[in-house]
């Protein structure tokens, strides 16, 4: 059973919940409001930090002058480590076995319903501050990481890129929260990749496909941002004396590079991260970019991951009947949630919005990206995210389920509050198995 922390915590967030959700769907009708909002004034947020005091630098961007949307990019310290060399790994010494990470063998915490994994051990990668060398001087002027032009990438590490939508049930919750921001560091730094946290839209000010619509429309910047970088690089930048010097703009003087991904990000291994109703804008994207296939290199979706998605259905499963009361998010609070995601005209629990397993959506199952599930055993939307990997596994997707004994909603990215051990080995879970897809010597997957 979850912890006492964990029921105490869970009465007072449904409290506050609940009167929340009551009180927007009870006031006059929203006039649409397409700029929008993307954090409440209520909630407790972190403010972006540029230096590498914890081992990830943080930088926040408004990418769209017509919208609210914004990102936050967390940059782990070893992207400022020297280019490894190519070499190829020894080969496997005979009778070995995989190595298994200790939690998994001692603990009940965890179950995977597809069968064991094949686990690569950690490796420890040394990492050296910018600091030491006359670039890095350049770019870390007050302790604060700005980047460096695109013409000097090949000295430095270029990183996987996740892309990571924040939980909330489509009300609330924020890319810069406190909560979102501890989450995302442990997930840059256990996954060495940079991290790109999305502040979507939130309804009632900008109902469905708003949320949708600004996960594709980061999808779609991250790709113009290389493309730039790559502009940059064959046909030369210059900078803008008058403004900042970490300002690069292409040739033409118009849009800007942003430094710290034209220096160290790698589009091509690029992982979609969605946390519970995220888990839903991350397939939405995730299917958006199986359909657009080349016309958004060079971002390539190697993989995603979807943790305790937001999924419901007009069928209710086993799952939403037995623990349909169940910690911090019950059935009932999520029905409306979905009232106020969903315009009034387009309710309905089958919405392609609220259920992956509709027929008629596009595209076929069988050009999924690789899909890893994690689920809660306490969670009532625990059973249709696990049917859905099921049907992504009989089309030969690797689609595995991570299940957590004794978890909750949100166990994993509210870990700063709860304080789980299962929260732990789930994030590094999650990036033993990420790693088979962003390591430029693994796997290679094409849609």
């Amino acid at each position: 059973m979850p912890s006492v922390t964990v029921k105490l915590y869970s009465v007072f967030f449904k409290f506050l919940l609940k009167n929340r959700l009551q009180n927007r769907i009870q006031a006059p009708a929203e006039v649409s409001h397409p700029f929008g909002v993307t954090t409440r004034p209520d909630e407790s947020v972190t403010a972006a930090n540029p230096s590498f005091s914890d081992g990830v630098a943080t930088k926040d961007i408004h990418i769209d002058p017509f919208t609210s949307l914004s990102v936050r990019i967390f940059l782990p310290e070893s992207a400022l480590a020297p280019p490894e060399p190519d070499f190829k790994p020894p080969p496997p010494k005979p009778n070995s076995k995989p190595h298994r990470p200790p939690h998994l063998d001692t603990t009940p915490q965890r179950r995977n319903s597809y069968g064991p994994s094949v686990l690569s051990p950690r490796e420890e990668k040394s990492r050296r501050n910018s600091v030491g060398d006359a670039a890095g001087l350049n770019s870390m002027a007050n302790g604060a990481y700005r980047g460096y032009a695109p013409a000097m990438d090949n000295r430095r590490r270029k990183l996987p890129v996740i892309l990571q939508f924040h939980g909330g049930g489509w009300v609330s919750g924020s890319n810069d929260s406190v909560a979102n921001d501890f989450f995302c560091r442990r997930i840059a730094k256990l996954c060495d990749a940079i991290v790109v946290a999305v502040g979507y839209r939130l309804a009632p000010e900008s109902r469905y496909p708003a949320a949708m619509e600004d996960g594709l429309k980061v999808l779609n910047w991250l790709a113009k941002q290389a493309n730039l970088a790559e502009c940059g690089k064959s046909l030369g930048v210059k900078k803008l004396e008058s403004l900042r010097k970490d300002i690069v703009v292409d040739c033409f003087g118009a849009s800007m590079v942003e430094p710290w991904l034209a220096a160290h990000g790698n589009p091509s291994r690029c992982v979609l991260l969605g946390v519970s109703c995220g888990a839903n804008i991350a397939d939405y994207v995730a299917r958006k970019a199986v359909e657009a296939g080349k016309l958004l290199d060079p971002v390539k979706v190697v993989a995603q991951v979807l943790m305790y998605p937001f999924f419901v259905g007009s069928v209710p499963t086993r799952s939403e009947i037995k623990l349909s009361n169940s910690y911090f998010y019950d059935k009932a609070m999520c029905m409306l949630a979905w009232k106020i995601f969903l315009p009034e005209e387009e309710f309905n629990l089958d919405h392609p919005a609220a259920n992956p397993l509709v027929p008629g959506q596009g595209p076929p199952l069988k050009l999924m990206p690789p899909t890893l599930t994690v689920v809660a055993e306490h969670d009532w939307m625990r059973d249709r995210a696990i049917a859905y990997s099921e049907e992504l596994r009989k089309v030969n997707v690797d689609a595995p389920v991570y299940e957590y004994k004794d978890a909750v909603h949100e166990f994993a990215t509210l870990d700063i509050l709860l304080k789980s051990p299962q929260a732990q080995a789930c994030a590094e879970d999650i990036a033993i198995w990420v790693k088979k897809y962003i390591s430029l010597r693994g796997h290679e997957f094409s849609y």
